[in-house]
This record gives structure tokens, sequence and C-alpha cells, in this order.
């Protein structure tokens, strides 16, 4: 525990009780009587905390602020983890998002506050300054439907089947089918359906948005192992899977490598910075769809050296792109 961290500590400690003995800092904070005193010190005299030692009661408590003092107290700033203001930020934004009726409406409020309570009060500067330098921004989001969404997740949590139509982007074809919900899936800022397909006797990975009706079956879902799961839909690119597992080769200008080396395009990737500062990636994939979004946002800095029908299908794609512009 760091020293700011302490002062907070101590500032927590001596709110929530009326008074705090020297032994229970001590052994909360973990740390030697003298830095304990420099702490309580240097939070009276230099950050104006009024922190009060009672012979009578034992041990230290908040007086009451000097209303003659011209300098209010303060602790230093205390910033959050990367991933804990993501994961802050984030909750208190889905939650603010989330429509009123909804089952868990009744129980927004008191999250709301318990969140506000991590980050600390409205008014107090170190939150005003936190939400306003720190920003989540949401890209590509689709919307669900409400009901589509809490049909899906009804069945899946009743392991019941679903009659569903659906209408697959890729070739704008609609079909009927009966799928057994497995798995609920976000993924860049979507939502997805990892299930059994009946019609098609297989595992399936369906966009939640592109459910356009959906019926409760009263059958019970075909369930399929967490093992078998991540067979098929581990080894994928994205949120795509199916097929035999292929290895891309890609090769980075030195200029792009700055960026590429520090990303994860796939967990079983692997990387390799070359003599004249390009980048050798290798990853596995089963289908090339997403994954040939992720090599042309790079434009002329990434390079498919294999497999060669990886290489052919971003050719032809950058020849028909060449086209509208020559």
């Amino acid at each position: 525990m760091d020293r700011t961290e302490r002062f907070y500590k101590i500032s927590e400690l001596l709110r929530a009780n009326k008074v705090v003995s020297f032994a229970t800092l001590l052994a909360t904070l973990g740390v030697s009587r003298s830095t304990l005193k420099r702490d309580l010190n240097y939070l009276c005299e230099r950050l104006h905390n009024p922190i009060a030692h009672s012979r009578e009661l034992g041990g230290y408590r908040l007086a009451a602020p000097d209303p003659a003092n011209k300098h209010p107290h303060e602790l230093p700033g205390l910033w959050f983890s990367p991933t804990e203001i993501h994961a802050l930020l984030t909750m208190q934004q889905l939650l603010a998002g989330l429509d009123a009726g909804g089952v868990l409406t009744t129980h927004i409020a008191p999250l709301m506050e318990r969140l506000n309570a991590l980050l600390g009060p409205e008014g107090n500067a170190e939150v005003i300054e936190l939400r306003q330098r720190v920003r989540i921004i949401r890209l590509a989001q689709r919307s669900v439907r409400p009901r589509h969404f809490e049909q899906v997740a009804t069945a899946l949590a009743q392991r019941m089947r679903l009659h569903i139509a659906y209408t697959a982007r890729g070739n704008g074809s609609a079909t009927e089918r009966d799928i057994s919900p497995l798995r609920l899936v976000h993924y860049r800022d979507n939502w997805y359906l990892d299930a059994w397909c009946h019609h098609r006797q297989g595992l399936r990975n369906f966009a939640l948005d592109a459910i356009t009706r959906l019926e409760p079956l009263n059958q019970a879902a075909h369930e399929v192992s967490a093992a078998q799961l991540s067979t098929t839909f581990g080894p994928g690119y994205g949120i795509f899977s199916g097929g035999a597992v292929r290895w891309a080769r890609l090769r980075f200008s030195a200029e792009r490598a700055r960026w590429v080396a520090q990303e994860q395009w796939h967990p079983e990737q692997i990387g390799k910075q070359e003599s004249d500062g390009s980048y050798l990636l290798r990853l596995p994939y089963t289908d090339h769809r997403e994954l040939i979004m992720d090599i042309l946002k790079h434009g002329a800095h990434c390079e498919v050296l294999g497999p060669a029908t990886l290489r052919r299908v971003v050719g032809e794609e950058v020849r028909k792109l060449g086209e509208k512009y020559f």
C-alpha cells in the first residue's frame, strides 16, 4: 500500500468510526509506528485534515472543522488503475442506459449509489476530474431489441429451445430454425449467441440484433459441453468460428510495428520483431471475414505472407478497392 492509499484508508477509517485506536491503524495499514505518525502529521499539518487525538477515548477521531481555517481539508489526488477506471465507468454507463421498467429497475438505484461511493461524491474535485478526463468510447454498437434479449436470456437460463427468424448480414438471406441457446457473448460492444442449430446439426453463432422474430419452444435445450464449445469457438478469429484452423502470417511495416507489437489479436498469436524494424505476426483463424477487416485497416502497412488462400482473398479485395479510385 503506497502513501496515497494509506491517506485514503486513514480517512475512511476515521469517517466510519467515532474513534480509531493507534493499534487499529497500525494493524490495518501494516506500517511501522514511525511511518504512521508521519502520515498522521502530514494529514493534519500539510493537508489540513481535522484529526485529533483523544486520551479519554483512547484513539484518533475527526474533529469539527475550524470555520476560521482558510485551508479546507483535502486529500491528494487518487487515480484508479486503467482496468478499475474502465470497469467503474463502464458499469455506470451500462446501468444508466438500462430502460425503465426492466426487471433490474428497482435494483439500479442502490447499485449506482455504490458505484458513486467508490468514485466519490459528486462535488468532490477529484471525482469531477476523473469524469472529465476519462472517456469511454463505444464504436459500432448495434441495437438489440430488449424483448429479444430478455427472451434469449430466459431460454438460456431455463435451458429451453427457441425458434428464430434470422437474417444473415453477409448475404442477406433469411432463414428460420430451431436453436438451443448455450452462451451469450458480448464482443466489440455487440451481443452474440453461441447455440446448437437443430437445422444444421452443429454449433453456430448468431448476432442478437439480426434475429427478426423469436418464439420460445416447450422443448429442452440440446446440451453441449464447455470443452466442445471451447474447441469449436476458441481457435477462431474474432466472433467467427468453425472449419479447419489455419495460421495467418502477416508482416507489418516498421512504422505500424510500433502499435501492432503491443496489440493482442488472438490469445495464441506469435510475434517477432525483424532487424529492419518490421513485425511478423502469426495467428490462427478458421474464417477469414473478420481477419480481413483488421488486415485492411492497416492498408499498405500490412502484407499477407500466407497462407496463399488468404493472400488471394485480400489481394482480390484490394483490387476491387483500387477499381473504385483508379
